[in-house]
C-alpha cells in the first residue's frame, strides 16, 4: 500500500466489491418479496450468475483492447440501467437478472492488473503480498456485503439492498476508474494478436482448470455445511461453521502474504492443494460438530494460499496485453464450479447425506493436487513481457525501487 497510487484504486475497487458481493443475494431477497416464490428468485438468481460468468472475459477483452477507463465507465453506467429496469419491473425479472450480470464489473480483476502493472520489474517480488491484499479484500466484502443486504431485506426493504448494492459498484467503480496514473498502459494490435496465443497454453489452462475446481470446492461445502447442520437438527450452527472457516480463510491470506516467502510458486500450490486434500477427507466421516468445525477451519487456511498463487501463476503465465481477460476466465472458471457444483453436490446429499457432498468438496481438493503436481513437470512460466506501448490512456508511472523485502489468486 505504500506503493504510489496503490490506496486511490485499492480502496475504491473494495467498496465496489462489497457491493458486488451483494448483488446476487440481493436479487433473491427483491424477486422473492415480489414473487413469493424461492423457485422464481433462484432462477433469475441463476440467470444473474450465468450471464456473469460468461461476459465477463469479453469485458476483460475489451478491456485489454480499449483501455479501463474507456469501457469501464460504459459498462457501469449499462449496469446502473439493467438495475433500474429489475426495481421498477419494466421488464422481466430474469431479462433484467441477466443484463445486470452480463454488466457487472470484474473489479477483482482490473484491479489485479493494476498490481501487475506497478509491481513490476524489480518490485516484481512484492506481487504476492499484493495478491494476498486482494484475496483478503475479496473475503472481507463476501463476509460483509450478504450479511449488510440480507439485513435490509429482512427489516422489509429488498429494493433498498438492491439499490445499495448498485451504488458501491458504480460509485467504486467510476473512482477506480478516475485513476488513470495507475491504469496499465495498452499494447498494440499485432502484440494483442500474437498474446491471445498464450491463452490456449497449457500453463494458463492449468490454472482455468484449477480455478474450476476451487468453484467446486466452495459450492460442494456450501450445500455440505448447510445439509449437515439441518441433518443434525441445528439449522442455526451452519453460521457457526462458516463463522469458523471464514476467520482462518482471512488469518490463511493475510499470513502468506506477511511472509517473506522464497521458493517456487509452482510448489507452493501442490503444498498448498495437498494440505486441503488432507485437510478435507476426514470432513466424509466425522459426526461431532467441534471436530467438523475444526476440520473446516483447517481448510480454510489453505484456501486463500490457493487463490493468491493462481492469481500469481496467471499473472505469470500470460503476457500484459491479455492479463485483464485471462484473470476474469479464472474468475469465470470459478463462478461456473460454483454453479454446477451446488446443483451436484445437492443430488449427492439428498443420496448419501452430508457426508456424500463433503467427498464431492474432497475430490474438486484431489483434482487441484493433481492439476498442481501437473504443473512441476512443466517447464517454468517465462511471465509477461513488456513491450513497448503503442498507445496508453494515462503517463506512466515511473518504477523506482522501494522495499522489496514484501514477498508476495487470486483474486
Amino acid at each position: 500500500m505504500r506503493t504510489s497510487g496503490a490506496a486511490a484504486f485499492f480502496i475504491p475497487a473494495v467498496v465496489g466489491r462489497v457491493g458486488i458481493a451483494m448483488t446476487g443475494i440481493g436479487i433473491v431477497w427483491l424477486v422473492h418479496a415480489r414473487t413469493g416464490s424461492y423457485a422464481a428468485a433462484g432462477l433469475v438468481t441463476g440467470g444473474f450468475a450465468v450471464a456473469d460468468a460468461v461476459a465477463g472475459p469479453q469485458i476483460g477483452r475489451l478491456v485489454d483492447r480499449f483501455g479501463q477507463a474507456r469501457v469501464l465507465p460504459c459498462a457501469l453506467v449499462t449496469h446502473a440501467g439493467a438495475v433500474a429496469l429489475l426495481l421498477t419491473g419494466a421488464v422481466p425479472d430474469l431479462v433484467a437478472g441477466v443484463l445486470i450480470g452480463a454488466t457487472l464489473p470484474q473489479l477483482s480483476a482490473l484491479s489485479a492488473a493494476r498490481w501487475s502493472a506497478l509491481l513490476s520489474g524489480e518490485r516484481a517480488a512484492a506481487l504476492p503480498t499484493a495478491f494476498a491484499l486482494e484475496a483478503l479484500a475479496n473475503g472481507v466484502s463476501f463476509l460483509a456485503g450478504p450479511a449488510l443486504v440480507s439485513a435490509l431485506g429482512a427489516a422489509g426493504r429488498p429494493g433498498a439492498g438492491v439499490l445499495l448494492a448498485a451504488a458501491l459498484v458504480v460509485g467504486g467503480g467510476l473512482t477506480f476508474a478516475a485513476q488513470r496514473r495507475t491504469m496499465p498502459p495498452l499494447t498494440g494490435r499485432a502484440d494483442r494478436r500474437h498474446a491471445g496465443r498464450a491463452l490456449l497454453r497449457s500453463a494458463f489452462l492449468r490454472q482455468v482448470g484449477l480455478g474450476l475446481a476451487l468453484g467446486v470446492f466452495f459450492g460442494a461445502m456450501q450445500v455440505s455445511v448447510t445439509a449437515y447442520a439441518v441433518g443434525r437438527g441445528t439449522p442455526d450452527a451452519a453460521a457457526l461453521l462458516y463463522f469458523a472457516s471464514n476467520c482462518t480463510n482471512l488469518v490463511g491470506g493475510w499470513a502468506y502474504g506477511a511472509w517473506r516467502h522464497g521458493g517456487s510458486p509452482r510448489r507452493h500450490q501442490a503444498a498448498a492443494a495437498a494440505c486441503l486434500t488432507l485437510a478435507s477427507l476426514p470432513l466424509t466421516f466425522l459426526d461431532e460438530p467441534l471436530a467438523v468445525g475444526a476440520t473446516l477451519a483447517l481448510t480454510g487456511l489453505a484456501v486463500p494460499v490457493l487463490l493468491i498463487l493462481t492469481s500469481v501463476l496467471t499473472e505469470s503465465s500470460v503476457p500484459r496485453a491479455v492479463l485483464t481477460q485471462a484473470f476474469t476466465w479464472g474468475n469465470s472458471a470459478s463462478a461456473a464450479g460454483i454453479a454446477s457444483a451446488a446443483a451436484i453436490t445437492g443430488r449427492v446429499v439428498d443420496a448419501d447425506g452430508a457426508h456424500g457432498g463433503f467427498g464431492v468438496a474432497a475430490g474438486a481438493a484431489v483434482a487441484m493436487t493433481a492439476l498442481a503436481l501437473g504443473g512441476l513437470r512443466g517447464p517454468s512460466p517465462e511471465g509477461p513481457k513488456p513491450s513497448a506501448p503503442a498507445e496508453t490512456t494515462a503517463p506512466s508511472v515511473p518504477m523506482t525501487p522501494r522495499d522489496s523485502s514484501t514477498n508476495r489468486q487470486a483474486p
